[in-house]
């Protein structure tokens, strides 16, 4: 019998604070329709994620998959980075 490996989630977003040691806070944003009057609405949810090479740095286009709980908050891991942030 083949075992299939388990579909992890990802999230593609914009990393807030690298702020901690081998973590990243990334902002990820969906549009959702009100159900009753059809106007869109952006909601805005803040993951925090294991970056252990502290390669990220605040703005970067990042994606993140998750994993088993790494501490009492962390349960995504980097990817990739997906577009470095331009530093003006």
């Amino acid at each position: 019998m083949v075992e299939k490996k388990a579909h992890k989630k990802t999230r593609i977003g914009i990393v807030i604070s690298d702020k901690m040691d081998k973590s990243i806070v990334i902002r990820t944003e969906r549009l959702i329709r009100h159900k009753l009057y059809g106007k869109y609405i952006r909601r805005q949810v803040k993951y925090m994620a294991d970056d252990p090479q502290s390669l990220c740095g605040v703005g970067d286009l990042v994606m993140i998959e998750e994993c088993r709980p790494l501490s009492k908050s962390k349960r995504w891991r980097l990817r990739k980075i997906v577009e470095k942030a331009v530093i003006v």
